[in-house]
């Protein structure tokens, strides 16, 4: 068998499985209810993603996708919605280099969805216009996750 065939029977040797999605935890909060709800509607959003993720044996892996968003009305706090998306990975065929890019931004790449529909649907629950997070590109926060944890080498 030539490399490239054997680097090929290789690739068709992977695979990721998702054995289940869930909500991990939700949080919803509306400090200045109801006056917030008197406010002109001129919001600023801040929104802070983070993930981790656990081996469970037999090749599963649990990652959660944390999304909070913080929206404010000038200096108040209009509503503050925390989403943990979860979800069981089956991963076959990878190698513990190849690990860490697919936990760390295929898998968030995958939950996102989930977590957005999530986020929409408790602020309009929460009595706000509906929110729409825009598409995030997790290859490149995990590029730059993996650069700032990088040693800094000075060069002699």
């Amino acid at each position: 068998m030539s490399e490239e065939q054997a680097a090929a029977q290789e690739q068709t040797n992977k695979a990721v499985n998702i054995q289940k999605i869930y909500l991990k935890d939700v949080s919803v909060e509306v400090p200045g209810a109801p006056n917030v709800f008197q406010e002109q509607w001129n919001p600023n959003a801040d929104v802070q993603l983070a993930t981790t993720n656990s081996a469970l044996g037999n090749n599963a892996y649990e990652v959660v996708l944390t999304v909070t968003v913080t929206t404010k009305l000038k200096e108040q706090t209009a509503f503050l919605v925390e989403v943990k998306q979860g979800a069981v990975f089956s991963l076959e065929g990878f190698t513990e280099q190849e690990l860490g890019p697919v936990l760390g931004s295929f898998c968030p790449t995958v939950l996102f969805p989930y977590a957005r529909e999530a986020i929409s649907d408790l602020v309009g629950k929460a009595g706000f216009p509906q929110l729409l997070l825009q598409p995030v590109n997790f290859d490149a926060l995990y590029a730059q996750q993996m650069q700032q944890e990088q040693p800094s080498n000075p060069a002699h």
